[in-house]
């Protein structure tokens, strides 16, 4: 089968698109033919060498598929050969056929097509599960980083969905258009005193949960930043893993500081997240108060081309790349 395989860290000159062998099914696991994969910024840091796969897991790239079912492993119930899924994989997913295990693989959201399907479920169990972990509820305050990228462009109208006030940082006056159009109440300019305008913002009181990707840069002025209660949760390392935390001041608001990551959970866990996606989220896609946001396609050939164009900081919504599609199986949304 074709994948993208690396020939060591480094930049995009690294990837290449070789013939490996094709995965076999395990007991518990669907094979999945592969129609379209999500690049995260995940795939950029493994790239890169600083992201290794778990113990056991494919060390090709890739976190997020969409596709058919091509083989049902021993013990498996629900799925048969043909049928359309998403799956969370902790690798493996930039190939013609990846193996998940089958409580991470999902059917489609209602009205979403196959290929658009893939840019959506990674961040939806990544959001669910952390808004979930922090209590994210109607009437609260949500400070989103980021806003105009993948988790962003779910996490905002997710969060409105739910009923809270969403702000959201952003690096352009195109991006925060973008994000005020799909919920934000609020969208500041990160290059601006951004701390401030979330203060002003909120009229001093500060935010109750803040989701943030950016980690060691943002960590002072993201405890600043949080109401009495307000929880931090930390899901990327985009500025940096070491900072200096003043307990003080995360002590006087009594506040929580706390970070996760998907790819490293036991899979039990990321079958229960994935459950949580079907039974809170999916609903929202059939009655529209969610639709897939934009997305950029490349096909796996230009796995240089998909990284460098997000790498770049121009992207608004999800990048994918496709492989060849069966007839008769929508790529929009």
């Amino acid at each position: 089968m074709r994948a993208v395989t690396t020939t060591g860290p480094g930049g995009i000159d690294v990837l290449q698109v070789s013939e490996v062998p094709t995965p076999e099914v395990e007991p518990g696991q669907l094979r999945i033919r592969v129609q379209a994969a999500g690049v995260n910024r995940a795939d950029i840091v493994q790239r890169r060498g600083f992201y290794p796969p778990p113990p056991g897991i494919s060390d090709i790239i890739g976190l997020e598929v969409a596709g058919t079912v091509d083989a049902v492993g021993a013990g498996v119930t629900g799925w048969r050969v043909g049928d359309p899924t998403v799956a969370i994989v902790a690798g493996g997913g930039y190939a013609e056929y990846v193996v998940a295990p089958a409580g991470q693989c999902a059917p489609l959201p209602p009205g979403v097509g196959l290929v658009a399907a893939a840019g959506v479920i990674e961040v939806a169990a990544t959001v669910v599960s952390n808004f979930d972990a922090v209590g994210l509820a109607a009437g609260q305050t949500c400070l989103i980083h980021g806003g105009a990228g993948g988790i962003g462009s779910f996490a905002i109208p997710y969060a409105k969905a739910l009923g809270a006030q969403v702000i959201t940082t952003v690096g352009s006056a195109e991006k925060a258009d973008y994000c005020r159009q799909i919920g934000a109440d609020v969208a500041v300019d990160y290059h601006t005193d951004w701390p401030a305008a979330i203060a002003q913002a909120t009229s001093g009181r500060g935010c109750d949960v803040i989701l943030d990707i950016i980690g060691a840069k943002y960590l002072e002025a993201n405890v600043a930043s949080l109401a009495r209660g307000g929880r931090l949760v930390i899901i990327g390392l985009q500025g940096g893993r070491k900072a200096t935390l003043d307990i003080n001041q995360l002590l006087t608001r009594n506040g929580l500081v706390t970070a996760t990551s998907l790819r490293f959970r036991p899979v039990a866990e990321k079958a229960a997240i994935v459950q949580s996606v079907v039974e809170q989220v999916w609903p929202l896609f059939g009655d529209g108060r969610l639709t897939v946001p934009p997305q950029r396609y490349f096909p796996l050939e230009q796995v240089a081309e998909a990284h460098t164009w997000l790498e770049s900081g121009e992207n608004i919504g999800k990048v994918v790349l496709t492989l060849s599609e069966p007839a008769g199986l929508a790529q929009g949304g």
